[in-house]
């Protein structure tokens, strides 16, 4: 019993010192206890050496796994990084659930989606087509007019219209200096490595198309002090009308505007029904993300509950904006004095006189004043330079129309009538709202 508490004692002694200071050479570590040291081995028992081979022997039967090289890990972890990626594609691809508006069969929405008409070629395009189809159709006006394609190019493809401002008004320069000085050679050349001419013409999209459907050509002059020859583009020498061509080509390229796809209004008659305020919108209506259509039901709740508080006009109107940024369009439906619907497709940011315009040119009598009353009762004046969505007309809405009375009581004084209300394409076209 005393050697084996003397035991204790001398381990308690070996562990402190491992928890002392750091020691310094090897005479100063603690020796270990010559008991622990010199205790012999135990051998073990026959039924722990019958297991230990048994275990020995299964593990030999057993197939070794193959060691990985550094490039077997490398691939494993591509192929982890690549699935993880692909999974995350697909979740974001997955149709949104519980949401706000749900992605409708076709047959079951208020309008299939939102298209737009090229002006240069009149097809019809979705909103993923608009752009590329523009640019091609701009491409293919070259071979008919190179003036006229180069300006649609300056001014479409390039988004920033201070830049373009300011290019249009170095070109304009350029000719302007020409025109004034026909003879002198040095208008008539523009270095293209000079740094005016790089930073504010040249790189802009269309600005050497212009130059060169113009008139003017590439030319490889010396240059003093340089072995290399440089590029310069040159207006040779014009006559009396050939000057008068460039001054309208300049006269072009100012008054040139973007080629934008124009946004198709779908106009669409539907007979009188009761449930004429239920609309189902495609997603292109919407400027949301998955996660925000999903958070829109609880926030248009929450939204019911705001209304019955008590808030300021400037809290009300940041909600109001808030909300309006939502929607790209709106669909908007207007209820005439017989009932029938009248559907039509506007930007949120349309204003008020277009839908006037829109209503005005879908009726026989458009000439007629009338009047359009938007849900709470707001009266719509067409004199108003205000957008739709600032009207509440997002993302869609019903707007009821009504005759200027005083006008119809003059036209019933006089014994006229009017048979129908929309115009032919549109009454002959007229349908049962699902």
């Amino acid at each position: 019993m005393k050697k084996f508490f003397g035991d204790i004692k001398k381990d308690i002694k070996f562990k402190s010192a491992g928890t002392g200071k750091k020691l310094t050479d090897d005479t100063s570590r603690p020796q270990v206890s010559q008991s622990h040291a010199a205790r012999p081995r135990q051998a073990p028992t026959e039924g722990a050496a019958r297991a230990g081979a048994a275990a020995l022997a299964r593990i030999d039967q057993q197939p070794r796994p193959k060691v990985q090289t550094s490039q077997d890990a490398i691939r494993k972890q591509v192929k982890k990084e690549l699935e993880a990626e692909a999974a995350a594609v697909a979740e974001k691809q997955k149709p949104v659930e519980d949401v706000s508006v749900p992605v409708k069969e076709l047959a079951c929405l208020s309008v299939t989606g939102v298209f737009f008409t090229c002006p240069l070629t009149g097809a019809t395009l979705t909103k993923s087509e608009r752009e590329v189809h523009i640019k091609e159709a701009i491409f293919m006006r070259f071979e008919e007019d190179a003036v006229a394609a180069s300006v649609m190019m300056i001014h479409t493809f390039n988004k920033d219209r201070e830049k373009v401002k300011s290019a249009v008004d170095i070109i304009s320069k350029y000719i302007e200096n020409i025109c004034k000085n026909p003879a002198e050679e040095k208008y008539r050349k523009i270095k293209v490595s000079n740094k005016v001419f790089q930073e504010k013409v040249h790189c802009l999209e269309g600005s050497r198309e212009f130059l060169q459907a113009v008139g003017f050509v590439s030319v490889m002059f010396p240059v003093d002090g340089q072995e290399e020859d440089e590029e310069f583009l040159v207006l040779p020498e014009q006559g009396a009308e050939a000057l008068e061509a460039v001054k309208e080509s300049r006269e072009r390229l100012q008054r040139g505007e973007p080629v934008r796809a124009q946004l198709e209004r779908q106009p669409q008659a539907f007979r009188a029904c009761g449930h004429a305020a239920r609309f189902e919108l495609p997603p292109d209506f919407y400027n949301l993300t998955a996660d925000e259509l999903r958070r829109e039901q609880q926030q248009r709740s929450d939204l019911l509950e705001k209304n019955s508080m008590m808030r300021t006009k400037a809290m009300r109107e940041k909600d109001e904006q808030r909300e309006r940024r939502k929607y790209n369009y709106t669909l908007l439906r207007v209820r005439l004095p017989d009932g029938t619907l009248l559907q039509g497709t506007f930007y949120a940011w349309d204003k008020v006189p277009a839908l006037f315009q829109f209503v005005r040119e879908s009726l026989v009598d458009g000439w007629q004043p009338f009047e359009l009353i938007a849900p709470g009762g707001q009266k719509l004046n067409e004199a108003d330079d205000v957008a739709l969505a600032e009207c509440n007309l997002v993302p869609a809405a019903v707007v009821t129309f009504s005759w200027d009375a005083a006008v119809q009581a003059d036209i019933a004084a006089a014994g006229g009538t009017t048979a129908t209300l929309l115009i032919p394409s549109l009454q002959e076209s007229i349908r049962t709202l699902s």
